[in-house]
């Protein structure tokens, strides 16, 4: 058996958490990380995890990962809004401006699991407050921008900051929770991530009616700044480490090509590029693919992480989140197009009708976390999911009379289903991960996200182009269809433990 060198120091600093000396347990590399037989050698003292942050400390870690986690999405959401108003100032055409996000959300998908690799090598706190201060520094350059040049540059830096905050934030919500409490952690970031997606909009026309949009980016330069001060504090290291390990630049680069060339296709596809173009890409994304996969397979500790696909649970809660996310997208890019154009709606009106859903999320996401404590995970992801359906289903069938309070109770039922699911999926994801892989684990969660999030974008593009006239009912019936698989998905994962359960296991025999 390989030789193994364990390290415990169970100080603390006066303000009750863990130093950043304190890496809980040191692991050679090319060893496999399990508790140590009763044949070890003395000297060798048994692996110990900390469980958790103790109280208060654990209140002031999870503020600081809210912070951080509400600039990153307030800043994809605000820009969004502001786009015709950028691209007036800056004298450009308003597809050009679309690059504003295109770049900032392409950074991101390109990054989010090289990042969570170097999670797992150097700490997740060391890269969420890199990532921090990138997207304070990057949010600066972005409010002094005067051009569009200069103003895409930034935005494209800023979206390797949000790439960094993003890819780590919940393999430190497993530091920073007891085991038990998991899914609470869990329903907490669900809770920040839907409250500044709903508050997006709002927020962006708040600033933009007393200041021109420069201050949409330098708002989030003192709330960068206390999420800083907090996370330095705060935030615990690493428990486990693994020596000597490298982060694979090769990889690193096949892997932002494969994404790349994903994004690239699938925003192609659906704004009817070229077909000859299309053709090219694929056959570029198959061979940059093939050997990409091929070079994961054959790495301890791959970037892709095919390892942990290899886990079923963890398989499956990506593929539902994948189908959930696709579903989501769907309704929420169509929507408001069947809401101004067959309804006659104002954007304020239409805003305001689109925010129960995301309220609806808020509010369930905690209760789901609570709920799973006690649901297996399977099950209560695909009730979520059914009632995600039925919501989904009963929008897809708005008359041009309905009233809005029949908006506002469906949007609400949709709302309800998704956060119902969220929060033992994703909690689900992390805890079947190996302790030394929870960043691997982080990292993929992002990025089932964001490719659901943009497939579901590019389907609704696509339904705009096959059947013009009933675009948003259609898109709807595919979200429910696609909704009502994710539930099947769910189901299997039904006699499997889940959640808090994965993580008392991994407790007992540390993967």
């Amino acid at each position: 058996m390989p030789s193994e060198s364990y390290h415990t120091d169970n100080s603390q600093t006066p303000s009750g958490n863990i130093s950043p000396s304190q890496t809980g347990t040191e692991i050679s590399q090319h060893t496999s990380i399990s508790p140590p037989s009763p044949s070890v050698p003395t000297g060798h003292p048994p692996l110990q995890i900390q469980d958790g942050l103790p109280l208060p400390s654990r209140y002031w870690a999870i503020l600081s990962i809210a912070l951080g986690l509400t600039v990153s999405v307030l800043d994809g959401a605000i820009a969004n809004v502001a786009l015709p108003t950028i691209a007036k100032d800056l004298d450009t055409s308003p597809a050009a401006s679309i690059w504003i996000v295109n770049a900032y959300q392409l950074a991101i998908t390109i990054s989010l699991l090289s990042l969570s690799s170097l999670g797992d090598i150097l700490g997740y706190r060391r890269i969420y407050i890199a990532g921090l201060f990138l997207f304070s520094c990057t949010s600066l350059l972005c409010a002094l921008s005067d051009s569009l040049p200069t103003l895409i540059i930034s935005r494209t830096l800023q979206g390797f900051g949000a790439a960094a905050i993003a890819s780590v934030n919940t393999a430190l919500i497993r530091i920073i929770y007891p085991s038990r409490f998991l899914a609470r952690g869990m329903g907490i970031n669900a809770l920040v991530v839907s409250v500044s997606a709903a508050a997006g909009p709002t927020v962006a026309a708040a600033i933009l009616s007393v200041a021109n949009w420069p201050w949409l980016f330098a708002i989030n330069i003192p709330i960068g700044i206390a999420a800083l001060t907090l996370s330095y504090k705060f935030l615990p290291v690493n428990p486990v480490r693994i020596r000597g390990r490298r982060f694979d630049i090769p990889g690193g680069i096949l892997n932002a090509m494969t994404f790349f060339l994903i994004i690239g296709l699938i925003e192609g596809a659906s704004h009817e590029l070229p077909v000859r173009m299309i053709i090219t890409g694929a056959v570029l994304l198959a061979v940059i693919g093939f050997f990409f996969v091929r070079r994961e397979l054959r790495q301890e500790y791959p970037l892709l992480p095919v390892d942990l696909l290899r886990i079923p649970v963890f398989s499956m809660s990506i593929s539902t989140s994948i189908l959930s996310f696709t579903a989501q997208m769907l309704a929420m890019v169509s929507l408001p197009f069947f809401l101004q154009g067959e309804l006659g709606k104002d954007a304020v009106t239409c805003g305001l009708l689109l925010t129960p859903w995301p309220l609806a999320t808020m509010i369930f996401a905690p209760l789901a976390g609570v709920l799973a404590e006690r649901i297996n995970a399977g099950i209560l992801g695909s009730i979520g999911l059914s009632i995600f359906a039925c919501g989904l289903f009963l929008l897809s069938i708005l008359s041009p009379d309905t009233g809005n309070g029949d908006i506002i109770w469906r949007m609400a039922l949709c709302g309800c289903g998704f956060g119902l699911f969220q929060t033992p999926n994703n909690s689900t994801i992390v805890a079947s991960a190996p302790r030394h892989r929870s960043g691997g684990a982080s990292g993929m969660l992002g990025t089932a996200r964001l490719l659901g999030q943009t497939s579901g974008a590019a389907l609704v593009a696509l339904m705009f182009r096959l059947v013009p006239g009933h675009s948003t009912h259609v898109s709807l019936l595919v979200g429910c269809g696609i909704a009502v698989s994710a539930a099947a998905v769910s189901l299997l994962r039904i006699g499997r433990p889940t959640g808090p359960k994965l993580q008392q296991m991994d407790q007992v025999n540390p993967r």
